[in-house]
């Protein structure tokens, strides 16, 4: 049995041989993250040649930074205990204060009032804000903990007004384009001016890459709707969200974020800390094992590995444990096709694919097969999370790295052929060599009368001997 949920692994430069890579994508690796943070254009360059030695299906995604704050200029650092106080403010220019912690955003004091909370370095370090001044913020610790230079600094509950995108990320995004990669997953996305802004620009150099909107702060999560509206998906990115929002109620909003990319039809990820005891152990914890297979159980596309493969210990046992829970949860899972669940909209090919899952579970169905342009059917048949696998034949070579952030797809190049007859017989045949059915198996074909740029216009239930004799 294969896995229908995609696994994404972060590369390092530091450790991206052919070697490693392929043997990541043989224990079920589907796409290879970048995390633009930590690498230079020359860095990246030397994951995304070896990974396309692998193999052309392995997509590829890059992370910008996004409208983030650090602390900056901290040369030495800072041991606060609780009760401690000293004065922080954004750097502007050269200018510095005696006692002052600096953070890389000049407009800080202006945007937070006395009584908010600064969290430095992923939450680690909790800071009050007890008194205000046009120059700059008094806080207090509110718990011991060292500040060191570049950490992170977030700000619960307020809206900060940094531009989305900051000069390395511009200077990536054209890298991207350039080297025609499959995604971009945006940082710290707050409304659907973000994900435009981006947009803009791939449109600009007639780009088809496609944009990831990472959801890490309540202004995020408040705005999903507009957000899904211009994004191709969205990865619940729980690092960040976990300190911008209180801890209790990011299981609940991953859920929730979880069923309205469902109902949008759109890949949803869920990533951060996954399988971290992994970086350092072989096997993982039992609370991780139940994080992935909730998030499985909840129907998410694909579930990521960071530190677990970017540098970790056992990077090949992180993908192969990913794998193996997947397969043991998918058993004992069910389509849902209820009607308020996820909505046809009165489209057609919505509609079909509705059907397609709900047959293929009345009737002993092996597979459900078909052709896409633009990979939307495949997109659109993964949403109603059948059990059957989904065998989608693309005419495009990208179209099938895109659908390997889809639930249940397995994607493959063909060229594009004369007839609808054409197209039914050959991908029989096709699939036949590769083993995922024989003649006397029972498939369910979905396509276009029309040719594939009109879209959908039929489903047929068979069994494949009946389907390569009638040609």
């Amino acid at each position: 049995m294969k896995k229908h949920t995609k696994i994404i692994a972060t590369i390092s430069d530091k450790k991206c041989d052919v070697e490693f890579l392929t043997q990541l994508f043989e224990e079920g690796m589907n796409v290879v993250r970048l995390n633009t943070a930590h690498q230079t254009h020359a860095d990246a360059q030397k994951v995304i040649d070896n990974v396309r030695e692998v193999s052309e299906r392995i997509a590829l995604l890059i992370d910008t930074k996004g409208p983030e704050i650090r602390t900056v200029d901290v040369n030495e650092e800072i041991f606060l205990k609780c009760g401690d106080r000293l004065n922080m403010k954004g750097k502007q220019g050269d200018e510095e204060l005696e006692n002052c912690l600096l953070v890389s955003y000049d407009k800080f004091v202006d945007d937070l009032e006395v009584g908010k909370k600064i969290l430095i370095d992923d939450g680690e370090l909790e800071l009050l804000v007890v008194e205000k001044n046009v120059k700059f913020l008094r806080v207090e610790a509110q718990n011991e903990g060292i500040i060191k230079n570049r950490k992170s600094v977030n700000v619960p509950g307020v809206s900060i007004n940094l531009p989305s995108l900051t000069k390395k990320d511009r200077a990536f995004i054209g890298f991207a384009i350039e080297q025609d990669i499959d995604f971009i997953a945006h940082s710290f996305v707050r409304n659907k001016e973000d994900v435009i802004e981006i947009q803009k620009i791939l449109d600009k150099y007639d780009s088809k890459i496609k944009i990831i909107a990472k959801i890490e702060n309540q202004e995020g999560v408040d705005n999903l709707d507009e957000i899904l509206d211009h994004a191709y998906g969205v990865m619940v990115a729980r690092g960040d969200l976990a300190i911008e929002i209180p801890a209790q109620k990011l299981p609940v909003i991953q859920r929730k974020m979880m069923r309205k990319c469902m109902e949008c039809k759109k890949p949803v990820i869920i990533a951060t800390q996954m399988l971290h005891s992994m970086i350092n152990n072989p096997r993982p914890t039992r609370a991780e094992v139940s994080d992935i297979a909730n998030a499985i159980y909840n129907r998410t596309d694909a579930i990521m590995l960071s530190g677990e493969t970017a540098y970790g210990d056992y990077p090949v046992e992180s993908v192969r444990t990913m794998t193996e829970v997947a397969i043991e949860v998918e058993k004992e899972l069910y389509p849902d096709t209820r009607k308020n669940f996820v909505p046809s909209n009165q489209e057609l090919t919505a509609i079909l694919a509705r059907s397609a899952v709900k047959s293929s579970q009345l009737l002993p169905v092996k597979a459900i097969v078909t052709d896409t342009l633009t990979g939307r059917t495949g997109r659109y048949l993964s949403a109603y999370r059948g059990t059957s696998p989904v065998y989608a034949l693309c005419y495009s070579k990208r179209v099938v790295r895109e659908l390997a952030l889809s639930y249940g797809v397995e994607a493959g190049y063909r060229k594009l052929l004369a007839s609808r007859d054409e197209y039914v017989k050959q991908s029989m045949y096709s699939l036949m060599e590769k083993k995922y059915f024989t003649g006397e198996d029972m498939v369910i074909i979905i396509g276009g009368s029309f040719g594939p740029s009109k879209g959908v216009s039929f489903m047929e239930i068979s069994k494949v001997n009946q389907l390569t004799d009638k040609v």
